[in-house]
């Protein structure tokens, strides 16, 4: 199983030395955030000079972008805040050949107006979902002329809460450049019945994954490094495991937890 991290997790000045402490890690891929390069996430320009560094930098380090953070909230209440993260969606995927990734990842969004991980009661209506097949309907005629795919993520705080949604979402769309980040802490709630749920999960989308992620749930429900949870890790692994192609990409850590989560995802722990 190929092991990488949020390039982001290592805060240095340029990308030159973000992709050679990913390396000294141990590690052989990212998901890149523009912010390692000092631009937002989603940036209203990228100088094709700065992705060619980019890409630079880590093909010398032996780094592999694996993809490229590009969420937004998708289903924002207010039409101008989707209009803005949609174009600059398109700047994002007009740069991710110069930048050496096809795939970017994205949030399905919540209608909370202010933080975009933060579930709202009206993510489950009509009109939620509706916004979301108009927006990705729009973001995938960028992603096929760009010949990107765009990768989202089932989580309870958005409106594809659930594995079960993320079919719907697949099925709705009918899209090849549509994809799936799959990540076992978002999937489950402490004191649930875990392998079950893991076990739908990997059966609904699991030939759709591109990215799997690693991080981990405390025992009262908010998130910490992979390894110091209740996640299952050896249920999620030995799923993932079916799917080699699929990097396991570590987040939601600091710098000074990443050997501790790779000892512990490699069984050393």
């Amino acid at each position: 199983m190929r092991l990488g991290i949020f390039a982001k997790t290592f805060v240095y000045p340029n990308v030159e030395d973000v992709f050679a402490a990913v390396r000294a890690s141990g590690l052989d891929c990212v998901q890149f955030n523009m912010l390692c390069a000092g631009l937002p996430s989603l940036p209203d320009e990228i100088d094709p000079a700065l992705s060619a560094r980019v890409r630079g930098a880590a093909r010398a380090s032996g780094v592999e972008i694996a993809a490229v953070s590009g969420t937004y909230n998708m289903i924002h209440p207010d039409p101008r805040e989707r209009a803005q993260g949609l174009r600059r969606l398109g700047v994002l995927a007009a740069a991710c050949q110069a930048l050496g990734t096809s795939t970017i990842t994205l949030c399905s969004g919540t209608r909370d107006p202010l933080n975009m991980w933060q579930r709202h009661p009206e993510n489950d209506s009509r009109e939620a979902w509706s916004d979301l097949l108009h927006e990705l309907e729009q973001a995938l005629r960028i992603a096929e002329d760009c010949q990107v795919t765009l990768a989202f993520e089932p989580e309870h705080a958005n409106v594809i809460s659930s594995a079960r949604r993320g079919r719907e979402l697949l099925d709705a769309m009918r899209s090849a450049h549509l994809k799936v980040v799959i990540d076992g802490a978002n999937l489950i709630e402490p004191g649930q019945d875990q392998r079950p749920l893991l076990d739908e999960a990997f059966a609904l989308l699991g030939e759709e994954m591109v990215i799997a992620h690693a991080k981990d749930r405390t025992p009262d429900g908010g998130f910490c490094a992979a390894g110091q949870g209740v996640l299952d890790y050896a249920h999620y692994l030995s799923l993932l495991r079916a799917y080699p192609q699929v990097p396991l990409v570590l987040h939601g850590l600091s710098e000074g937890e990443v050997a501790g989560s790779l000892a512990a995802l490699r069984g050393e722990g």
